[in-house]
């Protein structure tokens, strides 16, 4: 937990009270349920949580922003943003019905009131968001397959409404094809050997596909 205040000193109470019952949740949930490697868990706080507030970063969300996490596995980024942005909605799709189970599980725990999950491969919706997040389920040419047509046109940030997306390693030719595509690296904001080679893409709406 001092790794989350170290980065985002101005945390509330209340924030700082939901970040620090993460830990002995997925624990608990990880010793049921598979939600999080093995060999993660007890680096719950490097590995996930600031991993995921890596987007925190990068953009601050305006209220009542609407982001969507897809394959969100056992709630990251979305947990974590949506304890960041409690003024925003979250809404985290994942395929696998058991590992949603522990979300709402961890969102009930920790009264954290703006996360709705949906069982649901992302192509069968039809909401729209002003961003996508995600922590690497796919190469991106594929991603944005999945998501066309779910970003909203109306702009509310400072950033333009897009995806944002973790991941990490040489994406140089994989990002080849985008021509508005940015990369911040997540070793700028954080100190930790880790985020070396971790990003944040950023592709704002107007993405070919």
């Amino acid at each position: 937990m001092d790794l989350i205040l170290k980065y985002f000193p101005n945390l509330t109470e209340i924030q700082i009270k939901q970040f620090e019952a993460l830990e002995g949740l997925y624990k608990d949930w990880n010793a049921k349920i598979n939600v999080v490697s093995r060999k993660d868990i007890d680096e719950l706080y490097l590995r996930h949580v600031l991993h995921s507030l890596g987007i925190a970063k990068v953009i601050q969300f305006a209220d009542n922003s609407s982001i969507l996490d897809v394959g969100t596995g056992g709630g990251f980024p979305g947990v974590p943003l949506a304890i960041m942005f409690p003024n925003c909605q979250f809404h985290l799709v994942d395929s696998i019905n058991k590992k949603l189970k522990v979300i709402n599980a961890v969102c009930e725990a920790i009264e954290l009131t703006n996360v709705k999950t949906t069982h649901s491969r992302v192509e069968a919706m039809d909401e729209t968001f002003d961003f996508i997040v995600s922590r690497a389920v796919t190469a991106m040419p594929e991603f944005t397959k999945w998501v066309k047509r779910k970003v909203k046109k109306q702009q509310k940030n400072e950033l333009k409404n897009g995806i944002l997306y973790l991941k990490g390693g040489d994406l140089t030719e994989e990002l080849k094809q985008y021509t508005n595509v940015k990369a911040f690296l997540l070793s700028d904001y954080f100190e930790e050997v880790f985020f070396d080679t971790k990003k944040v893409i950023y592709l704002p709406l107007k993405f070919k596909a």
